[in-house]
C-alpha cells in the first residue's frame, strides 16, 4: 500500500509526535499478527526462518517478534545466520562472473551445519551456535553458544538466505517469514515520488556511516552487487514464505532525511546519478526530528539510539 507524501508532510507539520507513534503502532500490529501465526504453527516446528533483502529491518523485526511471543508465554531465541558464514577460503569461495568472491552467495554459508542444527533443535537436542568474526573473516567455534529448546520454545533464524530452497527444502515444516520495505511514497495522484528500494538504500547509507564510519560512496559502490545478489539469491524464494511482512514506515524517509542528505551531497552525482535523483525526491519531504523517534522504533536500527542490542 503506497504512502501519500501530502499526508506525510501534513502530519509532520501538525502533529509529528503523534504521527511517529501512529507509524510505530501500525508496525506493532504487523508484529503481533506475525507472532500469532507463528504461535499457531509451533507444533509443526520449533524453527522460524526469517528472510529479506539488505536494509529490510530483519534484525529489529525478529527481536520484536521474539518479544511478542514472550508476552504470550512462548520463550524464543533469535539467531543471526551471519554466524554460520564459512571462514573465507579463496580457493573454495564462490565467485561471481567477474571472478571476484561472491559474498552475496548462499554458498558462503555452512548450509550443512545449518540444516543439521535445525533438525537437532526440532528433536530437542543441544546445538552450539557458532560466532562469526567479521573483522577476521572467520568463524570461531571457541565463542560458540549452546542452545537447547524446551517443548514450547522457538528459535528465529534471520538472514538474507533463510528462504533459499537449499535451506527450505530440508526444513519444509519451519515457519517462513519474508520481510521487505515494500511500499512506495506517492504524490497522492499516482506519481511515485520515492521508490521503496530507495528507502532500503537510505537505511544502508545511514547505517554504514553511523556504525562503520563509511561514506555514501562506499555504500553506493556496493549497491549494484547487493541488488544483483538479491535478484539471484533472495527475491526468487520469497514465495516460499508463509507470511510476507512490509517493514516500511510512513514516517521513515522524513526521519532519515537529515542524516542521509549530507551524505548524498558529499558524493559525485556524475559518478552516482542515483544520488541526485534521491536528493531531488528527498527535497519534497518535511523533516521529522529524531527526538520524535522512539528508542524501540524500527527506524532506530538505522539511525542509532536503539534500545535493542545488535
Amino acid at each position: 500500500m503506497p504512502y501519500s507524501l501530502k499526508e506525510i508532510n501534513e502530519a509532520i507539520r501538525t502533529d509529528p509526535k503523534g504521527f511517529a507513534e501512529e507509524c510505530d503502532a501500525g508496525f506493532a500490529k504487523k508484529v503481533e499478527n506475525a507472532a500469532r501465526q507463528i504461535a499457531e504453527h509451533r507444533r509443526e516446528s520449533h524453527v522460524i526462518l526469517l528472510s529479506g533483502p539488505s536494509g529490510s529491518g530483519k534484525t529489529t523485526t525478529a527481536l520484536k517478534i521474539e518479544e511478542a511471543l514472550e508476552r504470550i508465554g512462548i520463550s524464543t531465541h533469535t539467531i543471526s545466520m551471519d554466524n554460520y558464514f564459512n571462514t573465507i577460503d579463496p580457493e573454495t569461495a564462490p565467485r561471481n562472473r567477474e571472478g571476484a568472491i561472491d559474498y552475496e552467495s548462499p554458498f558462503c554459508l555452512d548450509i550443512d551445519l545449518l540444516n543439521r542444527h535445525f533438525s537437532m533443535l526440532d528433536r530437542g537436542e543441544t546445538i552450539h551456535v557458532p560466532k562469526y568474526e567479521f573483522s577476521r573473516q572467520m568463524r570461531s567455534n571457541i565463542l560458540s553458544q549452546p542452545l537447547k529448546l524446551g517443548p514450547d520454545e522457538l528459535a528465529i533464524f534471520e538472514g538474507i538466505h533463510a528462504l533459499n530452497d537449499i535451506i527450505v527444502g530440508k526444513n519444509p515444516k519451519a515457519f517462513k517469514l519474508y520481510i521487505a520495505a515494500r511500499s512506495n511514497y506517492t504524490s497522492g495522484e499516482g506519481e511515485i515520488v520515492f521508490q521503496h528500494p530507495w528507502l532500503r538504500l537510505c537505511r544502508r547509507i545511514v547505517r554504514d556511516y553511523k556504525f562503520r564510519g563509511s561514506d555514501a560512496g562506499f555504500t553506493l559502490k556496493m549497491w549494484n552487487n547487493v541488488v544483483r545478489g538479491e535478484k539471484l539469491y533472495i527475491s526468487p524464494y520469497k514465495e516460499n514464505a508463509n507470511l510476507m511482512f512490509d517493514s516500511s514506515l510512513a514516517c521513515e524517509v522524513s526521519a532519515l532525511k537529515p542524516f542521509v542528505v549530507p551524505l548524498l551531497e558529499a558524493v559525485s552525482q556524475e559518478k552516482y546519478p542515483i544520488a541526485g535523483e534521491m536528493l531531488r525526491a528527498l527535497d519534497r519531504f518535511e523533516v521529522l526530528d529524531e527526538s520524535y523517534i522512539a528508542p524501540d522504533s524500527l527506524a532506530r536500527e538505522f539511525i542509532g539510539g536503539s534500545t535493542y542490542s545488535y
